[in-house]
């Protein structure tokens, strides 16, 4: 009966508690522009447009953001703060220098982005 108990603890403990995500990992994949929060009503038809067309690609330590009437770019990115559900990523331009946005987790298949001035752009995970 010990015996038993040992081996159950020994192969179900190590994975119980290796299924805790990394950010990078929850981070991992397409998110994919829906909608825009706290837009001014003057802008909210134009801003909800350019939404939709926005996506970014998490793979690794790289990161591909497509905005609309734009090329997409591709680059490295860092999280520079990480609470486990806000964070702070700091992109790295082709050209140098490194560009700071802030990102919030809702659930595991939304993330919300800080624009300047107090909207947030609501991404949902891309389903494969």
């Amino acid at each position: 009966m010990r015996a038993r108990h040992a081996l159950f603890f020994a192969l179900v403990l190590p994975a119980a508690t290796g299924c805790e995500k990394t950010t990078k990992d929850r981070l991992e994949g397409r998110w994919l522009g829906e909608s825009v929060d706290n837009a001014p009503a003057a802008q909210a038809a134009q801003i909800a447009g350019w939404a939709k067309g926005t996506a970014i690609e998490f793979a690794g330590s790289k990161a591909t953001i497509t905005i609309p009437a734009e090329s997409p770019r591709t680059g490295s990115y860092q999280i520079t703060r990480d609470d486990g559900q806000s964070l702070l990523l700091a992109f790295s331009r082709a050209e140098g220098g490194k560009d700071e946005a802030a990102f919030r987790f809702v659930g595991e298949d939304q993330l919300r982005w800080s624009l300047p001035e107090g909207p947030e752009l609501v991404l949902v995970r891309a389903k494969n």
